[in-house]
Parts: C-alpha cells; structure tokens; sequence
C-alpha cells in the first residue's frame, strides 16, 4: 500500500494497493483529475508535481524528467506525476 498526501486540496490523502505506480494514475484512480496535456507520455511539464516529503520512495528520474531538468523546466523538487514511480511508503505533494 503507498499513500500521496496532497497538501495543496486540503491534505488530502490518496492510497492505493498498488506499488510500483505512476503517481499520476494514483491521482485518477482516486478520482482527481490531474492535468496531462501530453496524454501522460513525458512530451510536457503540465503534470509536474512538487515533492515536499518521501522523495526516496519514488522511482529514479526518466530521461525525459533529466531533459527538463537540464532546460531548467523542472526545479530540484520537481517531478513529473506521468514519470515518477512511488515505489513504497508515502509523500507529499503540492
């Protein structure tokens, strides 16, 4: 079981029975609907999330996130929700 607590709805707080998940699709499986102009394949930064806990329980950065990150479209915090893994326990986004 993994958790995201989204800080900026109020705390809300999403779990999901499945690891290894895009965190995105643990955001529209419990409902929310998260911005994704590229159809969740890394072509954009409109998914970006901001981590402020549990970094270590997301699967490493894609090529794509690196790419951004080098054109300074994605901060130190950032990732991107179609991208990122959560792997095991929780975070926390805004």
């Amino acid at each position: 079981m993994v958790r995201i607590r989204l800080q900026h709805l109020g705390n809300r707080v999403l779990i999901s029975e499945t690891t290894d998940c895009k965190v995105i699709e643990i955001i529209h499986e419990n409902g929310i609907d998260w911005m994704h102009a590229c159809g969740k394949k890394g072509r954009c930064t409109t998914c970006k999330i901001r981590i402020l806990e549990g970094q270590e329980n997301l699967s490493p950065e894609t090529e794509q996130e690196l790419l951004f990150r080098s054109q300074q479209r994605l901060l130190d915090q950032e990732r991107l929700s179609c991208q990122a893994r959560l792997l095991q326990g929780s975070i926390t986004i805004q």
